[in-house]
């Protein structure tokens, strides 16, 4: 069975698009994943920064405390 010139490039064409999808579907999927994981890093690195000023609040008002009763 031989495939004339227009049915091999009707099938290539088909091959190519779906390579074409496939492709563009690994590239959102992952270009999903990288804004999914910068997401997730701001909000760590925000949190971070939260509990950093409690913790420097927090030391700092010790350090007031023990210089109102040493002096």
């Amino acid at each position: 069975m031989r495939l004339s010139s227009e049915t091999l490039q009707k099938r290539l064409g088909v091959a190519v698009n779906t390579s074409i999808v496939l492709i563009s579907a690994v590239l959102a999927s992952l270009a999903a994943g990288v804004l999914a994981a910068y997401g997730i890093c701001i909000t760590m690195f925000r949190l971070f920064r939260i509990h950093a000023r409690q913790v420097a609040a927090e030391r700092q008002a010790r350090t007031v405390v023990v210089a109102q009763q040493g002096g």
